[in-house]
């Protein structure tokens, strides 16, 4: 993977340098569904050339995070910047800022192309009105070569080329989500969110997917991701951050979060002081799968 992508105005310096710059800042951020709180007064940052995991045990809220930083959620309190400027709670607009993320359900057009996905993504990014688009001018046709190409950069650069008249249906669950995750760099983001980017795939899968985070962090973008997969996030990122029922427990890196015996606690499910019940577990699990009831895409 050779092919450059250029995030927009990515302000981006690699891990540890004296030049890096906050990317992401989430303060306070809380979410309640009636009088259940799935998200409890989250702090959390991102720097540009990092790669930030966020981790804990099912129900620990995590996606309902996700949710908050890119507009589909409003938080109840809290506020989410994106290079310094407070982000709009409307999904379309963060795009429009510069976020991207992928979803744990994957979200294709199952008939639709492979390229053709990919050139969904580029919506954000082109200026051509819907006058331009209908009558077919000058403008709209030049817009939509560029388009093309940058697109076809993205399939070259996640290895999707060859399918690029394929379904999305068709494609074998790993190369689902690689098309995914092309058509989230289709927006130009300088912070690509992942939820849960491995699952269902092999060992072999996993470990392509790990030199594709590295290599879009290589090209300037910060990411933020959600996995399950421990060792995934172990090797791959340069901070973790650990939910549990809503509150950050600990963040650091590797070495900190797997020594800290609270981290531990949690996924073995050895109470600790201050632990919510299994009760309230299930009333926040079940929050918010009513929340994001009918939001969901059907990739098959």
């Amino acid at each position: 993977m050779t092919t450059d992508i250029q995030p927009t105005d990515s302000g981006a310096a690699g891990p540890g340098t004296a030049t890096a710059t906050t990317v992401l800042q989430a303060t306070g951020v809380t979410k309640r569904f009636g009088g259940l709180t799935a998200v409890k007064s989250v702090d959390l940052h991102v720097n540009s050339g990092e790669i930030v995991g966020l981790i804990g045990p099912n129900g620990a809220g995590k996606t309902t995070f996700f949710n908050c930083l890119t507009g589909l959620y409003v938080p109840t309190e809290g506020t989410v910047s994106y290079k310094g400027t407070v982000l709009p709670h409307q999904s379309h607009l963060v795009t429009k800022a510069g976020i991207a993320r992928t979803f744990q359900n994957i979200r294709l057009f199952a008939n639709m192309t492979v390229l053709e996905n990919v050139l969904v993504g580029r919506h954000t990014r082109t200026k051509e009105g819907l006058w331009s688009a209908l009558l077919r001018g000058p403008g709209f046709k030049k817009a939509e070569k560029e388009s093309e190409a940058r697109a076809m950069e993205l399939l070259e650069f996640t290895g999707l080329a060859a399918k690029r008249d394929h379904l999305a249906r068709n494609l074998p669950y790993g190369e689902q989500r690689k098309l995914e995750i092309a058509r989230a760099l289709a927006s130009d983001p300088g912070l690509l969110l992942l939820d849960e980017p491995t699952a269902g795939m092999n060992p072999q899968e996993t470990r392509t997917t790990q030199d594709l985070v590295f290599a879009i962090r290589d090209q300037g973008i910060a990411v933020l991701v959600i996995e399950h997969d421990m060792r995934f996030i172990f090797n791959l990122c340069d901070r973790v951050a650990v939910l549990v029922q809503g509150e950050k427990l600990v963040e650091g890196t590797a070495e900190v979060v797997q020594a800290d015996e609270r981290v531990v606690a949690a996924y073995l499910g050895t109470p600790y002081e201050g632990a919510p019940g299994a009760e309230e577990v299930s009333e926040v699990e079940a929050a918010e799968a009513h929340s994001t009831a009918g939001t969901e895409g059907d990739t098959k």
